[in-house]
């Protein structure tokens, strides 16, 4: 904990059920405190949520209906899983340019977690919040990732087997 801020676990909280906006100097503030985390963890299916700071990535996924990410191996991960009009969910490679990949990468001094995307110089970087929950930044080219100097923040919470497994029964091409 550092000079007046809360647990961890309750700033986490609070910024995750925020019913407004979420100031994103908050976000890099509570960036700073988490532990970084190896790729081979993050391996598997994760539900996604867009923190509300007015970046305009949170439009363009509230669009397309995201759901989450799978990282089925380091080689082999779909940064947007997202949910058909029939509740099914499917990989949207048009939107993502293609899969991605999970790398070490150094972020803001540290080396974490990171996905990088095959088809757009966009990486989004992971901190954990606990062993269920990451913290995610995306972070690239300014003018694909940037807003007015803040980037883009969101949240992964580990889907449970069963929750992973249907997902990918209904998998499929984005159009």
């Amino acid at each position: 904990m550092t000079g007046d801020r809360p647990p961890v676990r309750e700033w986490w909280d609070a910024l995750r059920n925020a019913a407004g906006t979420v100031d994103a100097a908050e976000l890099d503030a509570l960036w700073a405190d988490l532990a970084t985390v190896d790729a081979t963890s993050v391996l598997g299916s994760w539900r996604g949520h867009a923190f509300r700071t007015g970046h305009p990535v949170e439009r363009v996924l509230a669009r397309s209906r995201w759901h989450g990410k799978r990282f089925a191996a380091l080689d082999d991960a779909e940064p947007l899983i997202c949910r058909a009009d029939d509740g099914s969910l499917y990989s949207d490679t048009t939107s993502g340019r293609g899969g991605a990949s999970l790398w070490n990468v150094e972020f803001r001094g540290e080396v974490t977690a990171t996905m990088v995307y095959d088809g757009m110089a966009v990486l989004d970087h992971f901190k954990r919040v606990d062993d269920t929950t990451l913290l995610g930044v995306m972070n690239g080219r300014a003018a694909a990732v940037s807003d007015s100097g803040h980037l883009f923040y969101f949240a992964l919470e580990r889907e449970s087997p069963r929750e992973s497994a249907l997902g990918s029964e209904s998998s499929q091409e984005g159009t």
